[in-house]
């Protein structure tokens, strides 16, 4: 990770997007199920970082069409809800696909100025021998992994292996652990260090009760992927997990009217241990 002063870094704008849910209960998200099998649903986010008129999208979610073929409740479409916060599909210079997950890499056609960061081992894995098998590749679109190769063609793909700085205060850690490619993403903003885990964490409680959630393509890769997402992050309320719905009761919203839109560069209203 490159050592800059983070006076000289500019400061994004974080905003989680909501865009799906569907209903979970606590056995579908722990590695080994639990005892207490109540009710746990799952969110579906996008993220957007803002810093003057440069906007990056972290992930880009799923359309309509998938929403019903998976039993989703589809809240909006993601890219559309990038007019809740004042942006435009047409103005994103940059899209991190933490991996190719089908909630996290729908869409690449409605982003048509964007290059997509991507990490090799991603790609290679969801084009390999590992998709012969139909329980690892049942997260995957192929239609998605299609269309991203065809960018590849179109040079609008920027492969990384590591960690790596992308722009100044926006840096990619690769993880791996639920794919063998997925990044989190760690973004300086006006409270200091964000980390957006994106899958390496599903929820708050995988993390801080280093409990894995059950999708997980190295197990050892995700368990010390939790130590090194919280050390990249200013503190536990700096860490903003992937699919927990209380990140919606932890952040302010950025609008009264949008229930499905909040705040991450500014401190959250709750603690993530509450």
């Amino acid at each position: 990770m490159q050592q800059t002063d983070p006076a000289q870094l500019p400061q994004y704008e974080v905003y989680a997007l909501r865009y799906a849910s569907m209903a979970r209960t606590r056995r579908d998200n722990f590695l080994g199920g639990d005892p207490h099998d109540g009710p746990m649903p799952m969110d579906f986010f996008v993220w957007l970082l803002r810093s003057g008129d440069r906007l990056i999208l972290v992930d880009t979610g799923f359309n309509a069409a998938t929403a019903a073929k998976r039993n989703r409740e589809m809240i909006r479409c993601p890219i559309e809800a990038l007019s809740s916060v004042g942006a435009d599909a047409a103005q994103v210079s940059d899209v991190i696909l933490t991996h190719l997950h089908y909630d996290h890499a729908g869409n690449l056609d409605k982003l048509p100025n964007a290059r997509f960061h991507v990490q090799d081992a991603e790609v290679e894995y969801a084009t390999g021998r590992c998709m012969c098998f139909e329980p690892m590749r049942h997260a995957y679109s192929v239609d998605d992994v299609v269309t991203l190769v065809r960018n590849v063609y179109e040079d609008r793909v920027v492969f990384h292996d590591g960690n790596q700085t992308i722009a100044p205060g926006v840096s990619l850690l690769k993880i791996g652990g639920h794919t063998k490619g997925l990044q989190s993403v760690r973004v300086h903003t006006a409270r200091g260090w964000v980390v957006l885990a994106s899958d390496a964490s599903h929820y708050y409680e995988n993390m801080e009760r280093q409990r894995p959630f059950p999708i997980v393509h190295n197990v050892a890769d995700m368990l010390s992927g939790y130590a090194r997402l919280s050390a990249a992050a200013d503190s536990p309320d700096h860490l903003v997990p992937g699919h927990d719905p209380m990140v919606m009761q932890h952040y302010p919203l950025h609008r009264a009217d949008d229930p499905d839109t909040v705040v991450l560069h500014v401190a959250p209203v709750r603690g993530s241990d509450e």
